[in-house]
């Protein structure tokens, strides 16, 4: 079977962008929307933060929600949320008006990641979980070099048109979930819909030390190079020299790279025990790091270098994701939602402190930003040797 041909794996890979898709289309308007308002482009940065801090703490909730009610309910109610939200964005009359339709936007725009994570595993079981997760990655990996390009050109009509496309691929994602997605969880095995019994499902999530230590080193992985995806307009306008239609420069090789790396977890499964390839990648990783962070601190910037870096880096991160993602979901297969929600819930959090606190205090120049990277990675790193997926040969 081809998994790229697959309309269930490519509809569950539409679900799982719609993230990226909603935080990188708007990154090259950030100026333009500044001046439009009458603000300027931190406020407009801060309007990440009031995306991803609702979108965090909603998932939380999205994939518990799904083992209560149903996969398929749970994506309408929340995209349905986010397609409403969208409109509104685009209507903005001012700063204050386009956070709020923007902090609507994360409450609902998490249901179709998670979900889609825990239905991977619903439908799929051993290495042929891995290799569909791996090839969601790989179209997954589209967006976050597709979504700024296709900005920039929407910037030629306005940038109110950015958020209507982001309305239309929520609407787009619904109608295909409903037609081509099942109900990956039979009425008989849907769980309490209450409070009580979310916190005791987290409860119970949070006191398994495995399950604990690999969603931390795998949001960690992720943040280490969200940092230059959040930074992007400093790092290519400001220290780059790049304009705001051309923001491809960073996008493409970088998502390139995650392609490869997912492309090699997919060969990878069933012939290369996990914890081997899990260690190849982590190792990788350290290399570029290291090498990025002299690099910055010796040499006077080099957009092949500067990009490149980062580029070879999310090879190896994209090679051990899909193994961390189904260790960490195997821990409760009776749960997966509520896994799930656990996971996207930590990476998100680490994004949105980075979105924050870290990249304002990084993005004076490349330097900065390298230390970052080299830093969260290595928190990462150490998460993940101390797991049982690590250490097992």
């Amino acid at each position: 079977m081809s998994f790229f041909l697959n309309p269930k794996v490519i509809t569950l890979a539409m679900l799982a962008s719609l993230a990226p898709f909603a935080i990188d289309t708007y990154l090259p308007a950030f100026h333009i929307i500044a001046l439009d308002l009458h603000s300027n482009p931190n406020a407009i940065q801060q309007s990440l933060t009031f995306y991803l801090a609702p979108y965090t703490l909603m998932t939380l909730f999205h994939g518990a929600i799904s083992d209560s009610i149903g996969r398929i309910k749970t994506m309408k109610f929340g995209l349905g949320l986010f397609f409403f939200a969208s409109i509104g964005c685009a209507l903005a009359t001012s700063v204050e008006m386009l956070w709020f339709f923007r902090v609507l936007q994360g409450i609902g725009g998490g249901a179709g990641n998670v979900v889609a994570r825990a239905m991977v595993r619903d439908l799929y079981q051993g290495p042929e979980a891995q290799r569909v997760m791996a090839t969601i990655q790989i179209i997954f990996g589209i967006a976050p070099a597709v979504a700024p390009m296709i900005g920039g050109l929407l910037l030629a009509f306005h940038w109110q048109v950015i958020f209507i496309f982001l309305a239309i691929y929520a609407a787009l994602s619904i109608f295909l979930a409903k037609k081509i997605l099942p109900e990956t969880i039979a009425k008989k095995d849907l769980l309490p819909f209450s409070f009580n019994s979310i916190l005791s499902r987290y409860a119970k999530a949070l006191s398994n030390k495995e399950f604990l230590l690999l969603i931390l080193s795998v949001s960690a992985n992720f943040s280490a190079f969200f940092i230059y995806v959040l930074a992007s307009p400093v790092f290519l306008i400001d220290h780059l020299g790049f304009n705001a239609q051309q923001f491809g420069y960073l996008f493409i090789p970088t998502v390139t790279g995650m392609m490869i790396g997912s492309f090699i977890s997919k060969r990878a499964a069933g012939v290369i025990a996990p914890a081997k390839l899990l260690k190849a990648g982590y190792f990788w990783m350290f290399f570029i790091t290291l090498s990025n962070l002299l690099f910055c601190a010796f040499f006077n910037n080099n957009t092949i270098f500067n990009i490149g870096f980062i580029a070879l880096y999310n090879v190896g991160m994209a090679a051990v994701m899909p193994v961390i993602s189904i260790a960490a979901l195997d821990c409760f297969p009776k749960m997966r939602g509520t896994a799930a929600s656990g996971q996207a819930f930590m990476q998100m959090m680490f994004s949105t402190l980075v979105a924050g606190l870290v990249i304002p205090t990084l993005w004076f120049s490349t330097l900065g930003l390298a230390v970052g990277f080299f830093t969260i990675f290595c928190l990462g790193f150490a998460f993940v040797i101390q797991t049982q997926a690590w250490n097992t040969d």
